[in-house]
C-alpha cells in the first residue's frame, strides 16, 4: 500500500548559486573520465585499455579482478590518452579525448512489447556487458549490485534534497519512455515492489507519476527527506539478511535506453552551482566530463573548491577534475583555508548554523535567506562531544552517536543492533556538516560498513 511520510528532523542548507532553470547549448567535454573510487566496494579494479587504444561509447575500459563479470565502459567514442595512477601503482583514472561525433557499440534493442517477454537472464546479460550494471546499488553496504541477487524490492528517489540540487523536471524532461522501459526491465528482478518515492510539497515530474508497475510513495520533509536510505527506512525497513535495490531516476533512464536505442548511453543534464558561477545553470553533456568544460570564464574568482556531487557528499576533483559517474551536478564554493578572527564565536548574521549558540545572529534571517558558505571547518578535529545533534538530523529509528561510537569501538554486535545495515555515507553527512567535533563522520561509517562486509 503506498505510504505518506512527514518527516519532522532534519536540516536543509540554503545556499547561494542554485542552478537558474535553463538548458544550455550542448557542451562538449574535450576529456571524459572512468574513475574506479566512484564505484564503492571494487576491490581490485584494472584497466581493460592501454594509452592509444581508441573505444567507443560503450566499449569496456575497467573492470573489478573480485568481479569481472561487471563492465565498467568508457561514456564516449575517441582515444585513451592517460590512465593515472597513484601510490603503490593504485589506479585513479582512465582519460579519454572524445571525439567530435560521438560512436556507438551496437547492443540488441526491443520495441515496447517486446521488452516485456524477454527472460531475466537475457536482460542481465545486456546490462553487464554493456555497461549499465553499476547504476544498481545494493543495501546494506551501498555497493554496486551483485547480479545473482533477488532484493526483496526495488527504491527509487524521485527527488533530492541535498544543497543547491538539480530540479528533476528539467534533468529528465523528455525521458518518460526510456524511464519506463527501464522500470519494466528492473521489475523482473524482483518479486516484490519497485518504489518511486516523491515530493508531495514540490511539482512532480509525471514521469514518475505516471510510470506502470510501481508504488508510489509521498514524502516531506527537511534535508535528508530525498536520501534513498530514509525512505527505505519508512517504508520497507532491512534487516540481517535483507538485500534492496536502488537505483538513480538516471540509472532507470540509462537502463531503459540500452534496450529500446541499443547503446551505451551516457548523456545527461547536469546543473553547474555554487556561489562561486556566475551563471549557474543546466548543461547537456556526457557522464565522466571534464569541470573546466562549463568553469572556464564562469567563475567569479579563481581560489574555490571543485565538487562533483552536492557539498554534503560530493568529491573535490580538482580545476582540472571530472564528473563522478554517479553525479549529477557540479558545485563550485570558495576555498576556506584562511584563518577567521574570533572563528565561530564572532557574532553575525551571515553564517549558517544548525547550533543557534554557534550561528548566534542567524537564527534571525528566517529560513529563506541563501547564504555563502566556504570550506573552512571553524576549528579542528578534538574529543567526541555527546550533545544530541545527530539526533535531530537523522530521521530515522536509528541512535547516530552510539552507532558512530560502537563502530570506533568495533563491536560488531553494536553496530548491528544499532541499524548500520540500513545507512549509508550519504545519511549521516549532515551529521558531518554539523559535529561540534569536527570529525570525519563519513569515512568513519565506510569503515564500519567494511568491517561487517568483508569480516
Amino acid at each position: 500500500m503506498p505510504k505518506t511520510v512527514k518527516l519532522r528532523k532534519g536540516f536543509d542548507i540554503n545556499l547561494a548559486g542554485k542552478a537558474e532553470k535553463k538548458i544550455s547549448d550542448s557542451l562538449h567535454s574535450r576529456t571524459y573520465a572512468v574513475k574506479p573510487a566512484d564505484f564503492i566496494g571494487m576491490q581490485r579494479p584494472k584497466a581493460l585499455v592501454s594509452v592509444g587504444d581508441s573505444v567507443k561509447a560503450g566499449t569496456p575500459v575497467l573492470a573489478d579482478k573480485k568481479n569481472e563479470t561487471v563492465n565498467y565502459v568508457s561514456p564516449v567514442s575517441g582515444e585513451v590518452i592517460d590512465i593515472k595512477r597513484g601510490e603503490k601503482r593504485k589506479l585513479l583514472e582512465i582519460v579519454i579525448q572524445a571525439d567530435k561525433e560521438i560512436s556507438y557499440e551496437s547492443f540488441k534493442n526491443y520495441s515496447t512489447s517486446d521488452l516485456v517477454k524477454v527472460s531475466k537472464d537475457e536482460l542481465k546479460e545486456q546490462m553487464l556487458k554493456a555497461g549499465v550494471w553499476p547504476n544498481i546499488l545494493t543495501r546494506p553496504f551501498g555497493v554496486v549490485a551483485n547480479s545473482n541477487d533477488t532484493p526483496k524490492s526495488i527504491f527509487i528517489s524521485a527527488f533530492d534534497s541535498s544543497p543547491l540540487a538539480p530540479d528533476y523536471n528539467i534533468s529528465f524532461k523528455g525521458d518518460d519512455k526510456a524511464f519506463q522501459a527501464g522500470v519494466s526491465v528492473l521489475k523482473k528482478f524482483t518479486d516484490g515492489y519497485i518504489h518511486i518515492n516523491v515530493n508531495s510539497a514540490d511539482e512532480v515530474n509525471p514521469m514518475f507519476l505516471n510510470a506502470d508497475g510501481v508504488q508510489i510513495n509521498k514524502f516531506t520533509g527537511k534535508h535528508p527527506a530525498g536520501n534513498v536510505g530514509v525512505q527505505i527506512h519508512h517504508v520497507d525497513p532491512i534487516a540481517k539478511g535483507d538485500i534492496v535495490w536502488t537505483v538513480s531516476p538516471f540509472g532507470v533512464v540509462q537502463i531503459g535506453k540500452l534496450f529500446l536505442e541499443g547503446k551505451f548511453d551516457a548523456s545527461k543534464i547536469i546543473a553547474l552551482t555554487g556561489s562561486e558561477v556566475s551563471n549557474p545553470q543546466y548543461y547537456k553533456t556526457f557522464a565522466g566530463a571534464n569541470v573546466k568544460t562549463f568553469t572556464d570564464g564562469n567563475l567569479k574568482n579563481d581560489h574555490v573548491r571543485y565538487v562533483s556531487g552536492n557539498i554534503l557528499t560530493g568529491e573535490n576533483v580538482g580545476e582540472d577534475g571530472h564528473l563522478g559517474f554517479y553525479a549529477n551536478q557540479f558545485t563550485v564554493l570558495p576555498e576556506g583555508d584562511h584563518f577567521q578572527f574570533m572563528g565561530w564565536i564572532l557574532p553575525t548574521i551571515n553564517k549558517l548554523s544548525f547550533h543557534r549558540a554557534f550561528g548566534l545572529l542567524s537564527f534571525l534571517n528566517g529560513s529563506k535567506k541563501e547564504y555563502v558558505l566556504d570550506t573552512n571547518t571553524q576549528g579542528e578535529p578534538r574529543a567526541f562531544v555527546q550533545t544530541g545533534a545527530f539526533e535531530k538530523v537523522v530521521p530515522m529509528d536509528i541512535l547516530p552517536t552510539h552507532l558512530l561510537k560502537a563502530i570506533l569501538a568495533e563491536d560488531f554486535d553494536e553496530m548491528e543492533e544499532l541499524g548500520l545495515y540500513e545507512v549509508i555515507e550519504e545519511d549521516f553527512a549532515l551529521c558531518e556538516f554539523i559535529d561540534v567535533s569536527k570529525h570525519d563522520v563519513q569515512s568513519i561509517l565506510r569503515e564500519g560498513l567494511d568491517l561487517l562486509q568483508y569480516s
